[in-house]
């Protein structure tokens, strides 16, 4: 008898790997589910009980995170901290993760933590990828709102450029629902919800690199 393929055995890993994934329970899973379902991609979220997988990230969905994330850090006052790309528990059915969190020191519990509380999240930011978009734009404003979270960032790359754009949000209690409060290109600069002053041109630069420096 003939050795199978390589083809035959790519197909048939194929297959034990799609067999592999987890099959959520009828009512769906759960945000403390996250935490115990085996071998789950990197950056799995849960948004109404559905598990969702990321894509491959782009070269400038990587960079304006770290471009937002060290300025972030740099500038909070002292009881605030700043994470990338930690989950978020809304509820019992949703468990998004933003790409930088802002929130209060003591709401770090330890180094085995995997997630925070609504009620923690000072600041939400997402970075918009082509597989996100409605997720970004629509789906999780919406749910970080009914959340309470106060102040949203909206990060989309413009496309004469290739800066970060950032669509700044301020929840307004009187809707429950985000009010724009302004639009961001080339430098942010915010007294909310702390003093924030971001060079967007430097999406590309390392951290403390000069503006000349090559």
């Amino acid at each position: 008898m003939e050795a199978p393929t390589s083809e035959a055995s790519e197909t048939e890993t194929e297959a034990e790997r799609i067999t592999r994934r987890p099959i959520p329970p009828a009512e769906g899973w759960t945000a403390d589910d996250l935490d115990r379902i085996p071998d789950l991609p990197r950056y799995t979220e849960l948004l109404d009980g559905s598990l969702v997988f990321r894509s491959p990230q782009t070269r400038f969905h990587s960079r304006t995170i770290r471009l937002l994330d060290n300025a972030l850090l740099r500038q909070a006052p002292d009881h605030l901290d700043v994470l990338r790309q930690m989950t978020v528990r809304l509820d019992r059915k949703n468990r998004p993760e933003p790409d930088v969190l802002v929130f209060p020191i003591e709401a770090n519990t330890g180094h085995d933590q995997t997630w925070y509380d609504r009620a923690d999240i000072v600041l939400a930011v997402e970075v918009v990828s082509p597989d996100s978009r409605e997720r970004d734009r629509e789906v999780k404003p919406r749910k970080y709102a009914q959340a309470e979270v106060r102040h949203f960032w909206r990060v989309e790359q413009d496309d004469d450029k290739g800066l970060p754009v950032v669509h700044v949000y301020e929840l307004d209690s009187a809707t429950g629902s985000y009010a724009l409060s302004g639009i961001y290109h080339d430098r942010l600069k915010l007294t909310v919800p702390f003093d924030i002053e971001i060079d967007l041109t430097a999406i590309d630069r390392r951290p403390g690199e000069s503006h000349g420096a090559q």
